[in-house]
């Protein structure tokens, strides 16, 4: 089944966007075909936007602060016999119940550039200086160190920790690795080994030839036996082996998304800073959005 799906925003749209996937993502059946209205903030704006949704109908979901915005959204959609739901009112609504405030509505107050966003500015400047073991004397100053063999997704999972704050990076796992004694003396990062399913990492490094043009035989160091099984194996082992001597933690990724991995990682980091939440299934955050690791 076919849903058009009407993601109305008077800011960036990242709320109503993630709440409408995840929300999509438990019916199996429904083929979503998302059309996104970010920075609406006028009648004229929102008119043009309700001209196309009756030509395809389908589900609205909507963040509007403006109340004239709203009321025309809602009333329009209601002449229309189109459903429409404001994403974040039960929670505004419970929280004003709870606190005896109904807030004061700011459109992208999320966005402000405070010292939550500066944070991760910082973050993301970190991950970039010290993907793929640059810089690696100093790793120390990082919240998470990544270690891995070649393409256990390092890079990616660094940067979806930056852009919670987080300052993260990398270093492959390679033979006669140079960086090997500077990862052992680390004492102040939490350090996270990464693996995969032997099989699936092959697949991964084929796809990755393909992907560059490189013959499995080319002088490349994506080419000779990169994607071979039996030195993928190896170097598994070989990792794995210095993850167990080490005592670093260590995180299959097969099947796990970049986002999975991430929130496994937030949780030890929380879990350092207070054991007691080390059995909670939930991470969280500062009051201005920022990630609090040790």
């Amino acid at each position: 089944m076919r849903l058009h799906l009407h993601l109305i925003s008077d800011s960036t749209g990242e709320t109503v966007t993630a709440v409408a996937r995840a929300a999509v993502s438990q019916f199996e059946d429904v083929v979503p075909v998302e059309h996104v209205w970010f920075f609406i903030r006028s009648t004229s704006q929102l008119d043009k936007v309700l001209t196309i949704v009756d030509t395809l109908p389908g589900l609205i979901l909507f963040t509007l602060v403006s109340p004239e915005l709203r009321f025309a959204l809602t009333e329009r959609c209601r002449a229309l016999n189109i459903p429409c739901v404001s994403v974040l009112d039960a929670s505004m609504n419970a929280l004003s119940a709870l606190v005896g405030s109904s807030g004061t509505p700011a459109i992208g107050r999320q966005h402000a550039m405070d010292e939550g966003y500066f944070s991760r500015i910082a973050a993301m400047d970190f991950a970039m200086r010290h993907d793929d073991g640059q810089f690696a004397d100093e790793l120390n100053d990082a919240d998470v160190v990544l270690v891995g063999v070649s393409r256990t997704s390092k890079t990616p999972t660094c940067v979806y920790l930056a852009n919670r704050g987080i300052r993260a990076g990398n270093v492959p796992l390679v033979p006669d690795m140079p960086q090997r004694h500077l990862l052992e003396r680390l004492n102040k990062p939490l350090v996270v080994g990464l693996t995969i399913n032997p099989d699936s990492l092959s697949s991964i490094r084929r796809t990755r030839q393909q992907f560059m043009g490189v013959k499995p035989g080319d002088d490349d160091h994506l080419g000779g036996d990169y994607a071979d099984i039996e030195r993928v194996r190896a170097e598994l082992l070989v990792a794995r082996r210095l993850f167990a001597r080490m005592g670093w933690p260590e995180i299959d990724v097969t099947r796990r998304s970049v986002e999975e991995t991430a929130a496994s990682i937030y949780q030890m980091l929380r879990a350092r800073k207070e054991p007691e939440l080390g059995e909670v299934g939930f991470a969280t955050t500062s009051g201005n959005g920022s990630a609090e690791p040790s």
